[in-house]
């Protein structure tokens, strides 16, 4: 698999459900956790067609809910791989949920998801490159290797053997939070 390259349009999924009574939350609306189970389906599906393979998510970036999803409404997920590392891939999902009555489309949510490709054994294996072919996929890209990056050094910076406390307690002016920590730290 090390030379195959495949197209983004090669793997790109989506799926559309009627949001039902049986998916709502006590407020009546469309319980985040069954939507957070279906974006971890399509990006199980979007990953295993470009990798050919078993995945498993291994982290969700991002869930970003921005709208709320209503009993009715026909839910459309779009999942598309933005960024192949040597096993993994992040799925870049967009929820977007219609009234069916009046046709309105809104964005509901976007998230990202990291999948690894898996062999019979459970051992993590290459996945094919990724073949960008307009503007859009491109910057997708670009932006999964940044968030990557900025994965990397926030853990760094904070998992470090010489992390202090006291560079950061002036970043927590302003916020509402009160220390009361032991005096032997």
């Amino acid at each position: 698999m090390e030379n195959t390259y495949r197209t983004v349009d090669a793997s790109r999924i989506s799926i559309s459900e009627l949001m039902l009574p049986s998916h709502s939350n006590f407020s009546g609306k469309i319980h985040g956790g069954y939507i957070l189970h279906l974006l971890d389906q399509i990006a199980f599906a979007c990953a295993s067609k470009h990798s050919k393979m078993y995945c498993v998510t291994a982290s969700v970036d991002t869930v970003d809910f921005l709208a709320p999803i209503e009993v009715g409404e026909l839910v459309t997920m779009k999942a598309s791989v933005n960024y192949v590392g040597n096993t993994s891939m992040v799925v870049g999902i967009r929820v977007e949920a219609e009234n069916i009555q009046t046709g309105v489309t809104k964005h509901c949510n976007s998230s990202y998801f990291t999948m690894v490709a898996k062999d019979e054994n459970g051992s993590s294996v290459k996945v094919p490159g990724l073949i960008l072919n307009d503007k859009t996929e491109l910057k997708r890209f670009l932006k999964a290797i940044k968030r990557n990056q900025t994965k990397q050094q926030r853990k760094q910076e904070f998992d470090h053997h010489g992390f202090s406390l006291d560079n950061y307690l002036a970043d927590l002016e302003g916020h509402k939070v009160r220390i009361e920590l032991p005096t032997d730290l």
